[in-house]
């Protein structure tokens, strides 16, 4: 098994700091806009980017939250180990509000739709986006598209993508792992 870096801390921080420029672009004082990380990896970047826009864009008052898709997904039965869901966090209304979702990786589109269907038990959101730190491109069984993203990545089937964060893994680093 070999690994590539595709982004180190100093990239991932760029990346981080442009993506909270757009948001910025569109949602202005996100008094309508809400984000949601999704769990359990996207909740590390939806929690980097609130802090982000808070301490460096000055932005009061963002909500976040964190949607558990564990069993929304179409493959959570085809598993033998017994699943262990996440925690749901979100502790305000959605309804009429732009929502967008923060993941680390946009692959097949699978958890997205899981996501988009675990939202509907909340309300009606006013509108939806996705921002992705990675975009797998070519990897996609779904019409799923981010809104926003760090970086495109080219990876063959047999490649993984891997996000470690610095509170959860040691280091922030982006890796392309092949078997």
């Amino acid at each position: 098994m070999s690994q590539k870096v595709l982004l180190n801390a100093t990239e991932i921080n760029i990346a981080l700091n442009r993506l909270a420029c757009q948001l910025i672009e569109k949602h202005d004082d996100f008094s309508k806009t809400v984000l949601i990380g999704i769990q359990p990896r996207g909740v590390f970047l939806a929690e980097r980017l609130k802090t982000l826009l808070e301490n460096e864009y000055k932005i009061k008052n963002i909500k976040l939250g964190y949607l558990d898709i564990t069993f929304y997904r179409d493959d959570f039965r085809r598993s033998e180990k017994p699943l262990e869901a996440n925690k749901t966090r979100i502790d305000f209304i959605v309804e009429d509000k732009n929502v967008v979702f923060i993941d680390d990786v946009l692959f097949t589109g699978r958890s997205i739709r899981s996501a988009l269907t675990a939202m509907q038990s909340f309300g009606r959101p006013l509108e939806i986006e996705l921002l992705t730190l990675i975009d797998r491109r070519f990897s996609r069984h779904l019409p799923i598209q981010p809104d926003y993203r760090g970086r495109q990545v080219d990876a063959i089937n047999g490649e993984k993508v891997k996000v470690y964060w610095k509170e959860n893994d040691g280091e922030d680093a982006v890796y392309l792992v092949k078997n």
